[in-house]
């Protein structure tokens, strides 16, 4: 594509999602999330008379002007900036612009969220209740087999930090390993190592066992969590509101539990418990240690605890530990 007028905002915007899924192997919620946030822009762009070849560094300030004065939050304008300096970058190193007019662009102020975690105590009474509900032989059969995957999904995701949308789609083999890790399959098709605790295996094959006895056509299925889905296996909003009914049940508030609180509890119990940042980050598939390095908070506190509990001069009180 030259610069010329036939560049339409489409045609640049379809460029660069078409770089993002062959190149970097994003996915399809990634490239659903940057089409909108560019189509955003690039319908900004139109109501300045402008397009992605010909906009400047105004045109980008304007945006972000009304970016704020929709009310948006500054996470959400932080965000839709970077997709637009993102979607610049490649323009420009591509050779379809001849600037890139969002180099000098700095972008809305915001701290940074330290994620929400369950104590270990916590994710203990969230297991709990789970393993408790499958020892109710009061139920129906069907009721009995739900209690059994969720605690069959929970064992798994705290045993290996996966992404939901790892654990949900992981392959009936999962179950049958005799290994003591997963090879999982994550963001941008890159696989790594994930470990497997006895009570996850144990968890699995009791899951499986029944899944099987109950209906033996799951033998066939390709997934180890099978369900009537357009995907073949149970979505990430099943497992989520019924992860919520069971933090009730373990007394816990619904608004704290989710499959991905579990997967910072996940990190932030084994940095707490002296895991080194860069196999957390091997653990959780960050391709960034920057991603993983959230979790720093946890870090600070360790630090805290070994300077108080191993420094000589700690219990006379000569030590001051803020």
């Amino acid at each position: 594509m030259t610069r010329n007028d036939s560049f339409s905002a489409d045609a640049a915007v379809s460029l660069y999602l078409d770089m993002l899924a062959s190149e970097r192997g994003a996915s399809r919620n990634t490239l659903d999330a940057y089409r909108r946030d560019l189509d955003d822009y690039t319908a900004f762009l139109k109501v300045l008379r402008k397009t992605p070849d010909n906009a400047t560094a105004d045109s980008i300030r304007a945006f972000l002007v009304e970016l704020d004065e929709r009310g948006l939050k500054a996470t959400s304008a932080a965000r839709k900036l970077s997709a637009v300096r993102q979607f610049h970058r490649f323009l420009y190193t591509e050779g379809h612009c001849g600037t890139d007019p969002a180099a000098a662009i700095e972008g809305p102020k915001r701290g940074q969220a330290l994620p929400k975690i369950l104590s270990i105590a916590e994710v203990d009474r969230l297991l709990a209740q789970a393993h408790a509900d499958t020892a109710d032989d009061s139920v129906s059969p069907s009721k009995h087999l739900a209690r059994t995957r969720m605690a069959c999904l929970l064992e798994m995701l705290y045993a290996t930090g996966m992404r939901v949308s790892e654990l949900i789609s992981l392959p009936i083999s999962a179950a049958r390993t005799r290994d003591r890790f997963l090879i999982v399959r994550g963001k941008g098709n890159k696989e790594r190592l994930v470990p497997l605790t006895e009570a996850a295996r144990e968890a699995a094959r009791a899951f499986l066992a029944l899944c099987e006895s109950a209906h033996p056509e799951a033998a066939r299925s390709l997934w180890l969590f099978p369900a009537d889905s357009a995907s073949g296996h149970i979505t990430r909003q099943a497992f989520a509101r019924d992860l919520k009914d069971l933090a009730v049940q373990a007394g816990l508030s619904p608004g704290r539990v989710s499959p991905h609180v579990l997967r910072h509890a996940f990190a932030s119990h084994l940095l707490h418990n002296g895991a080194d940042l860069r196999v957390v980050q091997e653990l959780l598939g960050h391709a960034d240690i920057a991603t993983t390095q959230i979790y720093t908070h946890v870090l600070d506190e360790r630090m805290k605890e070994m300077v108080r509990d191993l420094h000589p001069l700690a219990d006379s009180g000569d030590t001051d530990i803020a």
